[in-house]
């Protein structure tokens, strides 16, 4: 959850270690606590996860997504901190993993009993470099485990250096529906700074492959890159806007840590001030192209928002699968999350030996609010009162402080209906987000 995916990072994670060696099958789920009249037999698994007495009560579940993370990239980026791992030379085992994360989905399964999937997101890594073949058998098998909605969008991310017009007319046909293209810009020397194996012809190219296969795509572009400017800045959006996104999702870089950005910093980044003209000017012209800003660094026709990304900032359910992937699913006592084994290898390994998850935790009811709020607050719209309790199974009353907070400090607005980040909040979003972050 880029804050797009998430599997990828959408929301937090407080993990923790299970030690020796994770349970088989049966209990891929934490066996919750019991009470202690009940301690000697603790319910397992799938069964403790629904029927175990916990803290909270959810009125109803909220809807379900699927993140499945394909982990290799022809190269890693500087500024990337998802888990992607370069391959170097040869074919990686395309076969194996598409296996394990067949037999990760079928272990989940328990715990996801009945439920139906409304949007699938498939990211990296670029999942882009996967074969035709693998991808169609990927779909196959998540269509015949998985019940689905009927017009589910089904995302397939994809880097502009791996377009290739065939391959991708057949991604449509396995059921692809949207495709997340990373152009991040279409200027050389900030490509080539980013470490991207595109050109500014190749970014091209690819956005008119997915123009002949595709009514629904997203580009991705970064800004505040080193030594650019705002002319250039301006320049990227204008070559994008010419080719009519359905959406767009513009980011500042930021030197995340674990990259080869934050331990080498890159010369010549934009000032704040900079910085801040470059993201005024995106907003005003976005909007005088006919998108609206829905997210923090999401903008999109009417009714072209990213529904899968929706589903986090709204604190929906997702079932993370693949190296690293990230899960929370919602019971009717209880909200869990969970984390793959990252490396690759690793995951095959215990994926088929009917052990995928590594770290897995219910999460507090004190960390409730602070998780909703964390994720809600990106959204222009803000949510309905009722959402809160409906998601995180707490009344309003326990973030009445901070709400009122919020609201003297003029970052929130809110009535009996709606909770909404003002202006002033979405440009300080860190210190509206803050306030709802218990000691």
């Amino acid at each position: 959850m880029n804050s797009k995916r998430t599997g990828k990072g959408a929301g937090t994670v407080i993990p923790i270690h299970i030690e020796g060696s994770a349970p088989k099958a049966a209990s891929t789920a934490a066996n919750f606590a019991t009470p202690p009249q009940a301690a000697s037999t603790p319910l397992p698994g799938a069964i403790g996860a629904f029927l175990a007495p916990g803290k909270i009560r959810l009125p109803a579940l909220p809807p379900l997504a699927l993140y499945i993370h394909f982990p290799w990239c022809v190269r890693k980026c500087p500024y990337c901190d998802f888990n992607s791992h370069e391959h170097k030379g040869g074919a990686f085992p395309e076969a194996a993993y598409l296996d394990a994360v067949r037999r990760d989905i079928e272990l989940s399964l328990p715990l996801i009993w009945g439920r139906k999937i409304h949007s699938i997101f498939i990211g990296g890594g670029t999942p882009s470099l996967m074969s035709a073949q693998g991808l169609d058998s990927l779909m196959a098998h998540v269509r015949a485990l998985l019940p689905m909605d009927a017009d589910a969008e089904v995302t397939l991310e994809a880097n502009p250096g791996t377009f290739e017009a065939a391959k991708f007319k057949q991604f449509r046909h396995s059921g692809i529906n949207r495709l997340s293209i990373g152009i991040q810009s279409f200027n050389e020397a900030h490509l080539q700074a980013l470490g991207r194996i595109h050109d500014g012809t190749q970014a091209r190219q690819a956005i008119e492959i997915a123009q002949d296969n595709f009514d629904n795509f997203n580009l991705d572009l970064m800004y505040a890159l080193p030594g650019q400017t705002l002319a250039e800045c301006q320049a990227d959006l204008e070559t994008a806007l010419s080719f009519a996104p359905p959406h767009l999702s513009l980011y500042h870089l930021t030197l995340e840590p674990n990259t080869l950005f934050h331990k080498y910093p890159p010369a010549a980044l934009p000032d704040d001030d900079a910085s801040a003209d470059m993201q005024d000017w995106l907003y005003e012209r976005t909007v005088q192209a006919g998108y609206g800003r829905y997210e923090i660094s999401a903008y999109a026709r009417p009714h072209r928002a990213s529904r899968h990304n929706l589903n986090y900032w709204r604190f929906g359910d997702y079932l993370g699968v693949g190296a690293g992937a990230h899960s929370k699913l919602s019971f009717p006592e209880r909200i869990i999350r969970q984390v793959r084994y990252k490396h690759p290898e690793s995951y095959m390994a215990h994926a088929l030996n009917d052990t995928p998850v590594q770290e897995e935790h219910e999460v507090e009811t004190s960390d409730l609010p602070f998780e909703f709020m964390l994720n809600a607050l990106r959204l222009a719209e803000g949510f309905p009162v009722y959402r809160f309790a409906e998601r995180t199974g707490m009344t309003i009353s326990a973030i009445e402080p901070a709400l009122r907070e919020a609201q003297t400090r003029g970052l929130l607005t809110l009535d009996h209906e709606k909770i909404a980040p003002t202006v002033l909040g979405q440009r300080f979003l860190n210190d509206l987000q803050e306030l709802f972050l218990k000691d």
